[in-house]
């Protein structure tokens, strides 16, 4: 027995060095993500994704017989509204479409002004655009969704909206709390690039890695106690 703690004390050791940098990085990562609540990750406090539609069945006057035979096999039919338009969707299992529920023609994609009106009607603070860009494909805080706009504003918290290029519609809310959050859940993971992949071979040689520390902690552990019992045992002898 005594043979195996030379060895798991050197590995101990060269395991300690290896890992100290990630285990504080999975601690300090640990601590940060259980500490900001999600729904202020995910930016519920600045902006919300949907508005109430502020008009009734009545101001649909386009003729949704019509509307609906434009779309094969339709499945759904939304009634919903942007900024002054109400807007008529219609789903298919496939795509969806959407329709000006006055005139009954297709939704024409909303210009830069009303994509920079809508995403700030959808704020919940007080603050202002600073800019506004159409992204042929987004970054990867949205996914690489293509053809989407990016509205940012000059809060405290950096906060951005993506917004749907064809629709208006908000497809996610982005702040420097996400962003930190983002950040720490790479280190976590150990994901450097999409920062996605839970099973990847480097966090799986660094979990693995960590067993053997622990492991060999464990076992170190056992020969300070014995050493410690053997003291106890031979001075109660000598003392005798």
């Amino acid at each position: 027995m005594k043979n195996i703690f030379k060895p798991a004390r050197k590995l101990h050791k060269w395991l300690g060095y290896l890992l100290a940098l990630q285990i504080l990085a999975w601690l300090l990562g640990g601590l940060i993500m259980s500490a900001i609540p999600l729904e202020k990750v995910h930016g519920k406090h600045l902006a919300t994704r949907t508005l109430n539609n502020s008009f009734t069945q009545a101001d649909y006057i386009a003729s949704l017989d019509y509307i609906a035979s434009q779309v094969a096999n339709p499945t759904q039919i939304i009634f919903e509204s942007f900024l002054t338009t109400p807007i008529i969707t219609v789903k298919n299992k496939d795509e969806q479409q959407s329709f000006n529920g006055i005139t009954g023609r297709p939704f024409e994609p909303p210009t830069k002004i009303q994509i920079t009106a809508n995403a700030k009607a959808h704020l919940l603070i007080h603050a202002q655009p600073v800019s506004t860009l159409l992204l042929k494909q987004g970054t990867r805080e949205v996914g690489y969704k293509s053809n989407i706009w990016q509205v940012q504003f000059d809060d405290t918290f950096n906060t951005t909206l993506y917004l749907s290029a064809n629709n208006g519609k908000v497809v996610t809310v982005r702040s420097t709390l996400w962003r930190i959050f983002d950040f720490f859940w790479m280190l976590h993971i150990m994901d450097y690039d999409e920062r996605e992949d839970f099973n990847n071979p480097l966090l799986i040689s660094f979990a693995a890695t960590s067993v053997l520390f622990c492991l060999s902690g464990i076992l170190l552990l056992v020969q300070n106690i014995r050493r410690k019992r053997f003291i106890r045992v031979k001075s109660k002898s000598k003392s005798k």
